[in-house]
């Protein structure tokens, strides 16, 4: 295995699927296929056969052009709707499917958290199927002897070890096939939507684990809907959308695209525009508008510990949307929200146009900062859609070293009272 190159290459994948409209129709169109080459000497009837084969043949392209590259240790987070090949991209690099073009290059053993049970035999038991899985998976004989105890331990699914998987339930199964994945020592986790499995006790089991294998350097590749997930364990992120690569960076900034790419769908039955970038952020079909600087016009201050910060807004929103709501976030350098405030809108009249100045004092610890901006209708707090955002670059730098008072982010209010212990007499 060569230590110097990246755990995992991917370049250039794209999978095209061919679809037949009917059982006739996969006879019919490869053999019109074939007497278009062998009547190449008559133009005519070749284009007639030709064409009559490409009539009876669909194609679907579920990636195009998808290019990554991961460096040992490095956790990444593929997010995006439902079809836009997600899952594809993931059995492709898994082994399951072959590419129709591009190359998957892996250095390292690579363990999948796909289809989680679909390779048991119902008729064995779990024991005999952890074998046999193991087997698969390339663990030794003697390997397997070593974790099979802890194996079973973690799956907790007592006695039914020694039952037929027929006999299980499907969280059981579930619970048997991920533990047999996490305890093979992998150089690269595929995890797809399988930190969901069992209940809430078991998954924070899952989770615990998941830290043990990243922390010693195995490569993580994750894919699912829980973003919060991938806001806990990934560096970088991925956004698919119909098999191509729209946004790739820090994963908040991935997130933010990915949750504006849901609700434009959300709102694409009553819209008839797609939403449009702007050079601010995005503006939905709605046609909101939110623009923001810092005061005085600036984008980027230096500042000290405790000084003002003032962000000046500038917004248009339909004053029919009575929930409309800006929220302001304020991100450390890796994209991380350290905090934020939502500020309800007024009833607006008129156009609908708005302008506040939002203060807050920089308490943080010395670095960069950077502010965004959403303009959302939210009228509760779990349902939210997002009008337009504001992601120009505004930041602001706090110089001081503030460590001799407080560690961490930010300060802690907090008291101390100091009170001489007594001194105990000997024997005492």
């Amino acid at each position: 295995m060569n230590t110097s190159a990246p755990a995992l290459d991917v370049r250039n994948v794209g999978k095209t699927y061919h679809l037949w409209p009917s059982p006739a129709s996969r006879l019919w169109g490869p053999l019109l296929y074939r007497m278009s080459g062998w009547t190449r000497w008559f133009p005519a009837l070749s284009q007639r056969l030709l064409a009559g084969a490409q009539a009876r043949l669909h194609t679907h392209r579920a990636l195009e052009g998808v290019s990554f590259s991961l460096e040992r240790g490095e956790a990444l987070g593929i997010i995006g709707l439902n079809g836009s090949g997600k899952s594809t991209l993931l059995q492709i690099i898994a082994g399951v499917l072959p590419a129709t073009t591009g190359t998957v290059v892996a250095n390292g053993r690579i363990a999948a958290l796909l289809e989680l049970g679909s390779g048991f035999n119902p008729e064995l038991t779990g024991r005999e199927n952890v074998r046999i899985n193991a087997a698969i998976l390339g663990i030794t004989p003697a390997q397997l002897r070593e974790r099979l105890d802890d194996i079973i331990a973690f799956a907790d699914i007592g006695e039914y070890i020694d039952e037929p998987v027929k006999t299980y339930s499907s969280g059981m199964a579930l619970r048997l096939a991920f533990a047999v994945q996490v305890h093979i020592d992998p150089d690269i986790l595929i995890v797809d939507e399988a930190l969901a499995v069992g209940d809430a006790a078991f998954q924070a089991k899952a989770m615990a684990r998941m830290e043990q294998i990243l922390a010693r350097g195995t490569t993580l590749l994750f894919v699912g809907h829980d973003l919060n997930v991938l806001r806990a364990f990934c560096q970088r992120g991925i956004l698919l959308e119909e098999g191509r690569v729209t946004a790739q960076g820090l994963p908040e900034d991935v997130i933010e695209q990915y949750l504006f790419q849901v609700h434009a769908k959300a709102s694409a039955a009553a819209a008839a525009d797609a939403p449009v970038r702007t050079d601010q952020g995005f503006a939905s079909p709605d046609g909101a508008i939110l623009r923001a600087t810092l005061r005085d016009g600036v984008r980027n201050i230096a500042l000290r510990h405790g000084d003002p910060v003032d962000v000046d807004v500038e917004l248009f929103a339909d004053p029919a949307i009575g929930a409309a709501a800006c929220i302001v976030d304020v991100l450390d350098r890796r994209g991380v929200p350290v905090s934020g405030r939502r500020v309800r809108l007024p009833p607006r009249s008129g156009e609908g146009r708005l302008q506040f100045r939002i203060r807050f004092q920089a308490l943080l610890q010395r670095g960069a900062y950077r502010v965004r901006l959403r303009l959302v209708d939210a009228p509760g707090m779990e349902n939210a859609r997002v009008l337009a955002r504001h992601d120009g670059g505004l930041s602001f730098e706090v110089v001081d070293d503030c460590r001799e008072e407080f560690t961490g982010l930010f300060p802690l209010p907090a008291s101390v009272e100091f009170a001489e212990a007594p001194v105990q007499a000997e024997g005492g």
